[in-house]
């Protein structure tokens, strides 16, 4: 177990006492009903970040509002140790997956936005619904409040406690707004907090699973091109008739048996990296009497942190190869429009094994990985820049949530006592690491159990 190398003494239980003391549930509730309220669409999320720069003003961190563009943005702050400990950053993205209008979201979220899809926050009981509540913006505020206890509590830090709120955080691209940027998600704020010096000996991100997770996939995203004929309904039977519209079914449907067999052939340690078809595109919507000479899809192919975005595109060129054998008439062409690899920190770093400790202390019982993961996060900017992270999260709300779980419940409904524990989590985490000093840690990392 990692309390065996990794556990706290009796000057640090008493820390950690008296800063779970100073966890204050109702300004854990107010800092997640203020995030929902502000909306914070992918690439415009100046407008919150900014409210979170004060929130960690107010937290005795010194905070401040990092602007990407004029309308993106993500908060940072920093709590001083004296110097001679390890520095650990605690993070979360800020954005929302949908944007929470009509326009936007309708009506690929469904027929309607349903209350837990709006921007708009809602207190029932022990939960909070509204955009976001959860994920990311519940983890976020749970950063806010351990920090806030922290310094509270008094705890004498050597190293640095660093919070980053970070943009782009979704696995999205432009959004259809004006002046939008292309490059607005996938880890862009994380990307560019790091180059701004926002550095750490080691970090921790805030994202769902009640676990601490030490690796986790990579995606590589696929756009496939069907090419036919433009034709017309009234003269398809006197001309060369050959639909893409037609022809992208066969191909997805040929993609979707192949899918489960790459997963298994990957499945191994925390992931089971897994493949969608996320979008299709052929002809005009205005009229169904003309086919198009184009129909395209896109793909996006979780990889392992043992599969490069090299081996992966591979793996999907060959499965299109065979698909052109077995429906030799389709013409089609395709490339790799996005890349981020999968990684994995050791398990036996002082992060993951710190992570796994404050899991251990509310659980009472050895650490439970969970497995079959295929969710990504901006853990992988961190790693890939070479900050050693580790994951920990929220379990996902249960039956007595006021909406059942299904996908976007469980991004958009929080239970605040999960929120609570997670900042105990946090708490914990950030008292066993940054008051040590750097040798102590050091020393822990060479004692890793075999």
């Amino acid at each position: 177990m990692a309390a065996d190398t990794v556990g706290l003494d009796p000057r640090r239980r008493a820390w950690l006492e008296a800063a779970w003391q100073q966890i204050d549930g109702r300004r854990l509730t107010e800092l997640i009903v203020g995030m929902v309220g502000i909306p914070s669409p992918t690439g415009e999320e100046g407008r919150l970040a900014g409210w979170l720069a004060d929130r960690l003003v107010e937290s005795g961190a010194e905070g401040r509002y990092q602007p990407i563009d004029e309308a993106q943005g993500n908060a940072v702050g920093r709590l001083h140790g004296d110097g001679t400990g390890v520095d650990l950053l605690l993070y979360a993205p800020i954005d929302t997956l949908t944007a929470g209008t009509q326009e936007e979201d309708l009506p690929w979220v469904g027929p309607v936005l349903r209350p837990d899809m709006r921007p708009e926050p809602t207190v029932e009981g022990d939960h909070v619904l509204g955009l976001g509540a959860s994920n990311p913006k519940g983890h976020g505020a749970c950063l806010i409040a351990a920090v806030e206890a922290v310094r509270r509590a008094g705890v004498p830090l050597r190293g640095d406690v660093l919070v980053g709120l970070g943009a782009g955080g979704m696995p999205t691209n432009r959004r259809p707004v004006p002046g939008a940027r292309y490059n607005a998600g996938q880890g862009n704020g994380c990307s560019f907090m790091l180059e701004q010096g926002m550095w750490a000996d080691y970090a921790l991100i805030a994202k769902p699973g009640w676990t601490t997770a030490w690796e986790e996939v990579g995606l590589c995203w696929f756009e496939v091109r069907l090419h036919g004929t433009y034709g017309y309904v009234g003269s398809r039977h006197r001309m060369t008739y050959r639909n893409p519209i037609v022809d992208a079914g066969l191909v997805i449907a040929a993609l979707e048996r192949w899918l489960p067999e790459y997963t298994a052939r990957h499945t191994d340690g925390l992931v089971a990296p897994q493949g969608n078809v996320g979008s299709i595109e052929g002809g005009w919507p205005r009229t169904a009497s003309l086919s198009p000479a184009l129909c395209r899809f896109t793909v996006d192919l979780r990889i392992s942190p043992r599969t490069s975005p090299a081996q992966a595109r591979r793996e999907f060129a060959a499965a299109m190869d065979a698909i052109r054998a077995a429906h030799p008439g389709i013409d089609l062409d395709w490339e790799m429009t996005l890349a981020v690899p999968g990684t994995s920190t050791p398990e036996d770093s002082w992060i993951v094994r710190a992570g796994k400790a404050a899991w251990e202390e509310m659980e009472g019982r050895p650490h439970e990985p969970i497995l079959l993961n295929s969710g990504a996060t901006d853990a992988n900017i961190l790693r890939n820049r070479g900050i050693p992270t580790a994951r920990i999260g929220m379990d996902r709300i249960d039956g007595e949530a006021p909406l059942a779980l299904d996908f976007p419940a469980g991004m958009n409904v929080v239970d605040l006592r999960e929120a609570h524990r997670l900042t105990r989590c946090l708490v914990h985490a950030v008292v066993n690491t940054c008051t040590r000093t750097r040798a102590e840690v050091t020393a822990a990392e060479g004692s890793a159990p075999s």
